[in-house]
């Protein structure tokens, strides 16, 4: 059994110029914290390569602290403090353009939410 799908949404499958690179389609995975970041970081790249692989056409982190005064403990996020940060979020960089997506990244400082 097909399903039809309405035309009015067709331009949602259209592949989009984002600058410099192309979007195989305008389906946005918005960053969102699942938790599993810097401590749990081959469950955040199969996370975000199953995303890519189902058919979003970006996908993101979740917020990614850029100096560790951003940390908001004791939750976890992913980091990019120093370069030990730099395998695992390769590595979901790989996962995602693995299967034809654009790989994207929230930055963030949680100012006085910090817990440092």
């Amino acid at each position: 059994m097909s399903v039809k799908r309405d035309p009015r949404y067709d331009v949602l499958f259209d592949t989009v110029d984002i600058g410099p690179v192309t979007a195989p389609n305008r389906f946005y995975q918005v960053p969102h914290c699942n938790g599993m970041g810097r401590m749990f970081p081959d469950s955040m790249i199969s996370m975000r390569g199953m995303k890519a692989e189902g058919g979003w056409g970006i996908v993101t982190t979740e917020q990614c602290d850029f100096h560790p005064t951003g940390d908001v403990q004791p939750f976890t996020e992913t980091s990019m403090w120093d370069d030990g940060d730099l395998p695992y979020l390769t590595a979901m960089v790989d996962a995602v353009h693995e299967h034809g997506a654009l790989a994207g990244i929230e930055l963030v400082h949680n100012g006085q939410d910090s817990g440092c």
